[in-house]
């Protein structure tokens, strides 16, 4: 299997690289833990004037119609930089309404492409199996129930809520964050999210009640998730080399024992791994082919064998690794994220299991 990006997509990393790196540096992402505000406003236009944001939406709203694997690419180098923008949620609930949304529900996303909107979605419960069919219900196009861990949600157009249809499946709504009780917490990263209380509140459906848009929606963030989750690990993983190549104890180098070069190796392996999982599931998904077994080994990935190389990463720093001022702890803490949203590792080979 071929793993290499095709040439839209290696242009497309560049450019995301290009302007991550002029707008998302250690004094801009300190002073937006400082401001108190959702997101980084400057970095989030930029990335929609140089056409980021508007690379997965359809053309309707104005966008380049691309999928999967080219909303990896933005995610993974999003990650790697731990940039403080709300591009995870938008992206995935985006491609699920370019899929399976009405034409004017397509043309509404077009305010997403100017950096003047945010879109979310709430993925899965605390503690529930992923996949398992939500506890929140619909009738009549209203939504009842509760769900949390939804970020951005107090500053998103629109949050994306699945929903159990009585007498038919799992249906997919877009609802108006002022129709819903939202309560804001602070995620692990910093970033503000919410638990939302729906009490007959109105929803839009996105495609039929027979669970397709639900999943096309799970299986996005499947991807979205563990494409941010490979950035992070190699951003950490540049990171630590740097630091050990640099830091001296006993006249030499630490990156001169080979304990130490041991212990990168693995955290290298563990990012290679998830990266092959990760990038096969996206271009499946992209394809319209059978992705849930691979994004389910992404996840696996994800939720193990990369969080312990980012404890990996903390080790080989010292103490140094937790201190605030120094931006390790920014990865660690959107790792430790991207574990809490997929469920853990058990949860995850449970999920291979049934699959296989």
């Amino acid at each position: 299997m071929d793993f290499n990006v095709d040439e839209t997509q290696a242009e497309l990393r560049t450019l995301a690289s290009e302007v991550l790196d002029r707008e998302a540096v250690q004094a801009r992402i300190e002073a937006h833990e400082k401001s108190g505000l959702p997101y980084d406003a400057k970095t989030w236009k930029a990335m929609a004037q140089a056409g980021l944001l508007g690379a997965c939406l359809p053309e309707e709203a104005g966008g380049a119609g691309l999928g999967a694997v080219e909303m990896a690419v933005i995610l993974r180098e999003t990650g790697a930089r731990v940039a403080p923008v709300p591009v995870l949620p938008s992206l995935v609930a985006a491609l699920t309404v370019s899929r399976y949304g009405t034409a004017a529900q397509k043309e509404a996303l077009a305010p997403l492409a100017e950096g003047d909107a945010v879109l979310t979605f709430a993925f899965r419960e605390p503690g529930a199996d992923p996949g398992e069919p939500p506890a929140t219900t619909a009738a009549g196009g209203r939504l009842t129930g509760r769900t949390s861990v939804v970020s951005h949600a107090a500053s998103a157009s629109g949050i994306l809520v699945p929903a159990r249809v009585e007498g038919a499946g799992v249906g997919l709504f877009l609802v108006e964050p002022g129709a819903v009780a939202v309560q804001e917490v602070t995620l692990s990263t910093g970033e503000p999210g919410a638990v939302i209380t729906m009490d007959g509140a109105p929803g839009e459906a996105v495609g039929e009640a027979d669970g397709a848009a639900w999943e096309s929606l799970r299986l996005h963030a499947l991807a979205g998730i563990t494409a941010t989750a490979s950035g992070v690990l190699a951003g950490a993983l540049k990171l630590t080399t740097d630091y050990i190549r640099t830091r001296r104890q006993f006249d030499r180098a630490l990156a001169e024992f080979q304990a130490v070069t041991m212990q990168i190796a693995d955290v290298y392996i563990a990012g290679r791994a998830l990266d092959v999982a990760m990038w096969s599931g996206a271009w499946r998904l992209a394809e319209g082919l059978p992705s849930a077994e691979d994004l389910a080994i992404a996840a696996f990935h994800t939720t193990g064998p990369a969080l312990e190389a980012l404890y990996t990463c903390q080790h080989l720093h010292g103490g140094i690794g937790l201190d605030v001022t120094y931006p390790l702890h920014r990865y660690f803490a959107w790792g430790k994220n991207a574990v809490h949203l997929l469920g853990g590792t058990e949860a995850q080979l449970d999920l291979i299991g049934a699959l296989v």
